[in-house]
């Protein structure tokens, strides 16, 4: 009987961290910003933004693993606060990629990353990205949706941990990964080449899902 239970936490313990992977290979606001943020202040400031991600997603876990966020998920007009402020706050981030000149990235294109210049601040790009993290709805969805496998009786406290955990792990090295594949000199100075444009696109992309967030709960 032990045996079989244990079969079965390891079974669910799979499950959730590969759907759980998959969905961070899908680029979303979280990864937009973990790119603009490699490309535009180097490693040292960007790590910042990877930290504020995955402490929001911590955060997220955490509810979900405790059985608020089904609380959560459950009261309507939460639920619609929190769509619009998530929805502005991209708006707000797409503002101010579609203000920045071509000027600003004019030192981009550099062999040695540590005499660039850093235009943000470790604090102010982990407040970005707790900020992304932790106002994506989607984001609550999801880990929602992904512990409904976990929220039983035969789950005990210890196993949410370590799930909970190695989650939030995941997360941080992922987007700490993709910030040290641009840090490449190679890499990175092509990226340069494109980067004013780059900032712009994702721009249009963030407001428009933020558009898009603020439209569905304003319409439901």
């Amino acid at each position: 009987m032990a045996q079989h239970m244990e079969i079965g936490l390891i079974g669910i313990f799979f499950t959730v961290a590969i759907a759980h992977f998959l969905a961070l290979l899908s680029p979303g606001p979280d990864f937009i910003l973990v790119v603009k943020s490699a490309i535009k202040n180097g490693t040292k400031s960007s790590i910042g933004i990877a930290a504020g991600i995955a402490s929001a997603n911590a955060l997220y876990i955490a509810l979900c693993l405790l059985g608020v966020g089904t609380i959560l998920a459950a009261s309507v007009p939460v639920m619609i606060a929190l769509k619009i402020s998530g929805g502005l706050f991209l708006i707000y981030l797409a503002v101010m990629a579609m203000k920045a000149k071509k000027s600003d990235y004019s030192q981009l294109a550099i062999d040695d990353m540590s005499a660039g210049v850093t235009h943000s601040s470790l604090a102010k790009e982990f407040f970005t990205g707790f900020m992304s993290g932790v106002l994506n709805p989607k984001n609550l969805l999801f880990y929602i949706s992904l512990f409904t496998l976990v929220l039983t009786k035969d789950v005990g406290l210890i196993f949410k941990v370590v799930l909970g955990v190695w989650m939030t792990a995941v997360v941080f090295i992922w987007d700490v990964a993709v910030i040290y594949l641009l840090s490449a000199n190679k890499v990175r100075n092509r990226f340069s080449q494109l980067a004013y444009y780059i900032d712009k696109c994702t721009g249009v992309v963030l407001g428009l899902i933020g558009l898009s967030i603020v439209k569905s709960a304003l319409t439901k």
